[in-house]
Order: structure tokens, then C-alpha cells, then sequence
């Protein structure tokens, strides 16, 4: 899900037959009245990685049992999953909007996050990436303004903007 930016309902479907060749290719199961979105990404080198020790039939998240596990089969298993590892505010939700936050890190538009995800908006795709480079961002912003673009101008003498004239200024800043 980290590298898929899929959602449970979603992940839990995926196999082998999803595969074609560096890619992986599905519908998403929330839009499928309307055909579904269909999703198709490069399949990341991680992932990879982790797939070709797996057996070449069934689904990808399979129990220990080979059977397909629900959405909300996988859902409780990763809260015990995430428990165990003393991550309690982690969820499989959690890693699909981590996914869409990487992308936006590495610079990714909202449209190129939405084709990962299967957004079928672009309107949900900022609230899974709110907080992508947040710190980066107020750095930028903040050396904007002590860039002085426009020149010596300060809060307290902006003519027209605080004060009705150039020489008043705000209340304590004489």
C-alpha cells in the first residue's frame, strides 16, 4: 500500500494477474459503478522486490491460509500488526496517505498523485497531502519576506494599508 498508494478494498484484490510486466494495473473497486478508475503505475523497485518472494497465484495480502482477506480483515490485521510494533497511531489507511505525501515531497502534482491513488477528484488528494513539506514551504515562504521585495517597507509603514497617511504609523511603533 506504501508503494501502491492503494486503498484497503483495493489491496487486498491485487495478484500476479495485476501485473503486466514493470507496472500493476487495477480498477478501483469505490468508482467501479461508474466503470472504475483505472489505475496503472510503474511498479517501484521496493515492491518489487518484496513480490517475487510471494507465490505466483492468489493475492498479493493472502492469509497465512492462502485465502483472499476482506478489506476489513486487513484492516484489523494491520491495527495487531501496527500494535505489535508499538506504532498504535499507524493504520493501512495510513500508508496510502503516506504514499500520496511522498509523492507530493518528491514534487508530484496533484494530477500525478490522483493517477497513483485513483482519486477520482483532485479535491481529496491535498487532505492526504497537507502536510507534505510543510516546513520546506514556510523556509520558502519566510525568505521571501526577508527578502525585502518591497524594499524598506514594514508592517508599521505601509502607506495606505494600517495608516490613512505615510506618517502615521501603528500604535507603539513610533
Amino acid at each position: 500500500m506504501l508503494y501502491t498508494g492503494a486503498a484497503r478494498v483495493d489491496a487486498v484484490q491485487l495478484g500476479p494477474e495485476n501485473l503486466r510486466g514493470d507496472r500493476i494495473e487495477y480498477r478501483r473497486q469505490k468508482t467501479s459503478r461508474s466503470g472504475g478508475i483505472k489505475v496503472n503505475i510503474p511498479l517501484h523497485a521496493d515492491l518489487a522486490e518484496v513480490l517475487d518472494a510471494l507465490p505466483e497465484a492468489g493475492s498479493f495480502l493472502a492469509t497465512s491460509n492462502g485465502k483472499t482477506r476482506s478489506a476489513a480483515g486487513l484492516g484489523n490485521a494491520m491495527r495487531e500488526w501496527c500494535n505489535e510494533a508499538g506504532l498504535p497511531k499507524c493504520s493501512s489507511h495510513g500508508l496510502r496517505k503516506a504514499c500520496a505525501r511522498r509523492l507530493a515531497e518528491a514534487q508530484a502534482t496533484t494530477h500525478e498523485i490522483a493517477s497513483v491513488t485513483g482519486h477520482k477528484t483532485l479535491a481529496l488528494v491535498p487532505l492526504y497531502t497537507e502536510a507534505a513539506g510543510c516546513e520546506e514551504l514556510a523556509n520558502s515562504a519566510m525568505e521571501k519576506l526577508i527578502a525585502r521585495p518591497n524594499g524598506n517597507e514594514n508592517v508599521t509603514n505601509r502607506a495606505g494599508k494600517f495608516a490613512k497617511s505615510a506618517d502615521k504609523y501603528v500604535k507603539g511603533q513610533e
